[in-house]
Parts: C-alpha cells; sequence; structure tokens
C-alpha cells in the first residue's frame, strides 16, 4: 500500500500543475476513512483549501460508474461530490470536499425531522435519474435480490455462527426470498442510490445533504432508498416516527407525480418487505466484512439488524414461522458465539 500512496502523491502534484493549483510547500495528504469496500479515502490540505482523494485499486473496483454517476449528478439538485480529475489505469480520483460531518453524528431528537426532509427531498430527485450518461443502470431483478438475501443465509447463519443449514431451513429461506422478492417486483421501479443511509449522508451547512458512496446505483423498488434511510443499520427510532417520516415521502412523490395516488397500506407493505431483504443482506454482508475481510467494527451493528428482520416478519402471516425462527434459533446462536457481548445482545432481544 506504500507504493500506491507514493504514486497517489505524484499524481496529484501533476493534476495540480494541469488545473493550474498551486500547491503549497507544506501540503497534506492526510488519511480520512475506508469504507466496506477496498477503496481508500485521503484529503489533501493546501493554504486553507482541501479535496478528497479517493483510491481505487483498478483490479478491485471500477471507477467507471461512480464518475458517471457523479457527472450526471452535478446539474440536479444532488449535492454530490464534483470529479476534478481520474485516472482509470491506476485507480485514482480527485474529488471535492464534502466534509466529515456525518448525518450519524447529527441526528437526535431535536434535528431529526429536519434532516430527513432535507434527506427524503434529494431522495426525489435521485429517483427520476434513471438514464445517467454514458452508464446505463442495472436493474434490481430476481437473480441479485436472490443473492443479496443468500448472504444472511450462507454468511451470517452458516459461516458465522455455525448454524446447519438442512432442507428445512433451505425450504423456509426459499419461501422468505420469494415472497420479499415478489413485494419487491410489484413497486414502482427508479433510481436507487442502494446505501443511502446515516453514513453516506453528510451535513454540509447548506440545506442539502452531501450524498456519497452512490457507484452502486441501480434501477429498483420506490421504497429501497426509504428503508434505507428510515431503518437505518447504525440508529434505530419509533416506528411511528418512522411511519410518519414515510408519510411525508409519499406527499412528496405525490406532488412530482411519481405517485399518482396513495395507498398506505400498501406503501406501508412495500416499505416493512423492502425492509426485510435489505436487512438480510446488510447482516450477512456485515458477517463477511467480519469472516473474509477481518473488519470487526460491524458486528455490533448485526443485532439491531436481526432485531428489525424479526420485528417486521412477526406482522406478516407469510413470514411469522421465520421470524420464530429466527427468535428461537438465530439469536440463542448469537448469544452462544464469542463474537457478541450479551450485554448488548440483552438491549435487542432481551
Amino acid at each position: 500500500m506504500g507504493l500506491r500512496l507514493t504514486g497517489l502523491r505524484q499524481w496529484v502534484e501533476q493534476v495540480f500543475a494541469e488545473l493550474k493549483i498551486d500547491l503549497a510547500a507544506d501540503w497534506q495528504c492526510v488519511p480520512v476513512s475506508g469504507d466496506a469496500s477496498f477503496r481508500r479515502y485521503f484529503r489533501v490540505k493546501s493554504d486553507g483549501q482541501s479535496w478528497i482523494l479517493m483510491d481505487a485499486p483498478p483490479e478491485k473496483e471500477d471507477s467507471h460508474p461512480f464518475v458517471c454517476i457523479a457527472n450526471a449528478w452535478e446539474t440536479l439538485e444532488i449535492h454530490a461530490p464534483r470529479v476534478y480529475a481520474v485516472d482509470f489505469d491506476q485507480g485514482y480520483m480527485l474529488l471535492s470536499d464534502l466534509g466529515d460531518d456525518l448525518y450519524l453524528g447529527q441526528l437526535n431528537d431535536d434535528s431529526a425531522d429536519e434532516l430527513y426532509r432535507q434527506a427524503l427531498q434529494t431522495l426525489i430527485h435521485i429517483q427520476p435519474c434513471q438514464e445517467i450518461t454514458d452508464y446505463p443502470l442495472a436493474y434490481y431483478d430476481r437473480a441479485l435480490l436472490q443473492r443479496e438475501m443468500d448472504l444472511f443465509r450462507d454468511w451470517l447463519v452458516a459461516d458465522l455462527l455455525a448454524i446447519e443449514v438442512g432442507p428445512g431451513v433451505k425450504h423456509l429461506f426459499a419461501e422468505v426470498s420469494d415472497y420479499l422478492i415478489e413485494s419487491a417486483l410489484a413497486q414502482p421501479q427508479v433510481c436507487v442510490h442502494r446505501d443511502y443511509h446515516s453514513r453516506n449522508l453528510l451535513v454540509d451547512g447548506e440545506g442539502t445533504p452531501g450524498v456519497i458512496d452512490f457507484q452502486d446505483a441501480v434501477i429498483g423498488p420506490i421504497t429501497y432508498d426509504l428503508v434505507s434511510l428510515l431503518r437505518d443499520c447504525y440508529i434505530e427510532w419509533p416506528d411511528k416516527r418512522v411511519y410518519g417520516w414515510v408519510d411525508q415521502f409519499a406527499e412528496m412523490l405525490l406532488a412530482e407525480g411519481t405517485l399518482t395516488e396513495y395507498d398506505r397500506e400498501t406503501f406501508y407493505r412495500w416499505f416493512d418487505l423492502m425492509g426485510a431483504q435489505r436487512h438480510l443482506k446488510a447482516a450477512g454482508i456485515f458477517a463477511r466484512l467480519y469472516l473474509r475481510d477481518g473488519k470487526a467494527g460491524y458486528l455490533e451493528d448485526i443485532p439491531r439488524t436481526v432485531n428489525y428482520i424479526i420485528r417486521v416478519a412477526g406482522r406478516y402471516d407469510a413470514l411469522f414461522t421465520f421470524s420464530t425462527w429466527l427468535q428461537e434459533v438465530v439469536v440463542p446462536a448469537m448469544y452462544a458465539s464469542e463474537q457478541f457481548d450479551p450485554q448488548h445482545l440483552d438491549k435487542w432481544f432481551s
């Protein structure tokens, strides 16, 4: 990784010369963070100004979707990073700096209504972006939805918790998956950010959130980003507030003409079931990040995510058996696993 950082610094100097921006003699390149992928981020500081460098090894990450989407969104009311320069062969990118002030650190009982209003308004602008110039978005089809849910069974249930996945369990998962997929495909299909949550939205002081990590955007269900935001894997809100925000978003959709009518019962069901699909995916990814990539920090988010699934599944007859199985088999296995803190599990399951 040292060679990549050296190459990145050399590339930065070349790019700034081409942009005719003078770098101070003491300019800095400071690590910002990584994420759940192979990308790394650095902040370039010079003369009181700052930019973001993305290091995305081309053998691991394809940067073309990010660049195409960012360029297309720049003309819209979506506050995404501006791409100043990119080297696809080396996997280097120079971006505008949207800061470090994540929604996750700013959300509280007093701020949530306004921050979510802004995020919902931005989502209204994202959803019509089905056609991104130079980059056709893939569809969130049956196969992709199924692969995502399989992550829960394979990585969390079988690999992390060592629960036997016999014929009965496979049949149960197949029934659950079919039910959730049918609900997802029945929804209006829009542009989906796919990770629209409190760790990918930034408070920027302009009344619109900064939006990052959108390179996996697809065409998919209208409630997908909504449930990512409001049933966030990293922060939880009471159902009364959550459904109030859902109603608020539906009113925005009606005003935009995206919806011609609002059947609250149907929309709530879409929202709930889409959340179950997403949380199966997320819990499986969190387990994979630990087992495959050595990223243990995501383990603490698994109990909250599994609890979402249990609660939602318990409300629907077609998922009630699955909810029971999670409570009677998966949760005890989590308590028995040395990877989870029993006191943290008590917060969600006691």
